[in-house]
């Protein structure tokens, strides 16, 4: 799971955690969240460097969550910046928010990209994050 943290972005803390929760996830729960979800999602993420970051979250197929471009056609590319996802994982800001406020945007299924929040917010639960 460490291949998920990168140097110089917080929310790859945040990605390893969600990884972790992911795999332990019982087959059943893995299912009925794949079920819930289908979809993949691919975060673009720019730390404070304006370096840019690229992880999968697949809730389609695997259940996982992983470093690197999505192997299958992403539902949704999410780009935003670092902050941004902190303080969506935290609960501090809305992503609806974010989306209009313009520090978020989307690539593909818009409509997909509102489930981000349920998975954080699950994952948060399970996590204590």
């Amino acid at each position: 799971m460490s291949d998920i943290k990168v140097a110089g972005f917080k929310s790859s803390e945040i990605l390893a955690q969600l990884a972790e929760v992911f795999s332990n996830f019982s087959d059943e729960e893995k299912k009925q969240q794949i079920k819930k979800t289908n979809g993949i999602f691919e975060m673009r993420v720019k730390n404070a460097d304006g370096k840019e970051g690229v992880w999968t979250i697949d809730l389609k197929q695997t259940g996982s969550v992983y470093k690197g471009e999505p192997k299958a056609k992403a539902n949704v590319t999410i780009m935003l910046s670092d902050e941004t996802f902190i303080q969506l994982a935290e609960g501090k800001l809305d992503g609806q928010k974010a989306f209009m406020s313009g520090k978020l945007k989307t690539k593909g299924n818009m409509m997909f990209a509102t489930k981000l929040d349920g998975i954080l917010k699950t994952a948060k639960a399970k996590a204590k994050l």
